[in-house]
């Protein structure tokens, strides 16, 4: 009775180890058949198929999948970050340009003509209402 249970637990074990190294093995890199072939032979063929995918499928010499992280690990090493960076400041800058131009232009058109004072309107006569004798 042990062994049977031994036996069910060591065929699971074998099942699960082989159909999950299928599924996280790049379909590139498995050989004899491809990778949708070796998940059927896998569920039809419980043990044959683990066994003969550890034996023959899986690819061999070839280091453990990493993920890549194709990102960069700080926004100065990004590229784009520091592009729209520059051009942020870009804007900023001839924002800020934009603006003084604009206050010097009120500033200019609060004073009025050059040289004028508060009489500029040339009716200097109309005030004068004294005769000179």
């Amino acid at each position: 009775m042990l062994f049977r249970v031994a036996l069910a637990v060591a065929v699971l074990v074998i099942f699960v180890y082989g159909l999950v190294d299928v599924i996280r093995t790049d379909a590139r890199l498995t050989r004899g058949i491809s990778k949708p072939a070796w998940i059927i032979v896998m569920i039809v063929l419980p043990v044959i198929g683990a066994i003969l995918w550890l034996l023959m499928g899986r690819p061999r010499n070839t280091p453990p999948a990493r993920r890549a992280y194709s990102g960069p690990t700080a926004p100065d090493d990004d590229p784009d970050f520091l592009r729209n960076l520059e051009v942020r400041r870009r804007k900023q800058a001839e924002a800020a340009r934009l603006k003084k131009l604009k206050d010097d232009l009120e500033a200019k058109a609060d004073d009025g003509p050059a040289g004028a004072g508060p009489d500029s309107t040339g009716d200097a006569d109309t005030h004068d209402t004294g005769d000179v004798k």
